[in-house]
């Protein structure tokens, strides 16, 4: 155990590069994937010329396998004489491939939002953007953000594709420590927490996310009173604050 250990010790510097490997392709990956699936989501519930184009890409990526992606990305693209860096590959991948599933999250999050919400922008003779912007996008995205973390600790476990086309990120690290440790066991143990580590700070920041939303359209306590020890006093459907 001491020379596992030993060896850990001795490649921190080449840990913490397949770390940062793997937080850019996370942090590429989930914004890509954001501004694919706002784009794919809104475009769903266009007129049908925007819809069913967007339909179809959703359902493309949705229904093939990231590592064919991947391997498309990097290993057939050249042939048609486009070369794309492997960082550049897998931000596009996991954003294209994230960003279908979470247009369907966009799509059913605003389907959410009650009926009668939306006959009020009408009766408020409200345009189409400012609709979207003042009053159904702000009661959609707190209903969104759960399902979004849930996309981005897939994303973050998706990441470790990556070895595939030649990138140095964690699960890289963690192959070429079983190779010189000669541990497998140790060596998985460690990958397990340190991917772990990471999805929980994910986690974490996207609770403080969802806590802040839903206090700005008063549907939940406030950041703040979410770390508060005191308990945070709830109001019940009468408006009575228990």
């Amino acid at each position: 155990m001491s020379e596992n250990l030993e060896y850990l010790v001795n490649g921190l510097p080449r840990l913490g590069e397949g770390v940062l490997v793997t937080l850019e392709l996370t942090v590429g990956g989930a914004a890509l994937a954001f501004l694919v699936a706002m784009l794919l989501g809104l475009g769903s519930r266009g007129r049908w010329w925007v819809r069913v184009p967007s339909r179809v890409v959703v359902e493309f990526f949705r229904g093939t396998s990231l590592v064919v992606q991947l391997f498309w990305l990097f290993y057939v693209l050249p042939v048609f004489g486009f070369q794309l860096e492997s960082l550049a590959c897998g931000i596009l991948a996991l954003g294209l491939n994230y960003g279908a599933y979470g247009a369907e999250v966009v799509r059913g999050s605003i389907n959410a939002v009650p009926q009668g919400q939306w006959e009020a922008t009408t009766a408020l003779d409200m345009s189409p953007g400012h609709r979207l912007r003042r009053v159904i996008l702000p009661q959609a995205w707190p209903l969104m953000i759960p399902m979004f973390t849930n996309l981005l600790i897939q994303l973050v476990k998706g990441s470790a594709l990556a070895t595939y086309i030649l990138l140095h990120d964690l699960n890289y690290f963690i192959e070429q420590m079983r190779r010189g440790t000669q541990d497998t066991v140790f060596s998985y143990v460690v990958g397990l927490l340190l991917y772990f580590a990471i999805a929980y700070l994910l986690t974490l920041l996207m609770n403080a996310i969802e806590a802040r939303a839903k206090s700005r359209v008063g549907i939940g306590p406030s950041p703040r009173e979410v770390l508060q020890v005191a308990p945070v006093p709830t109001t019940t459907g009468g408006g009575v604050t228990a």
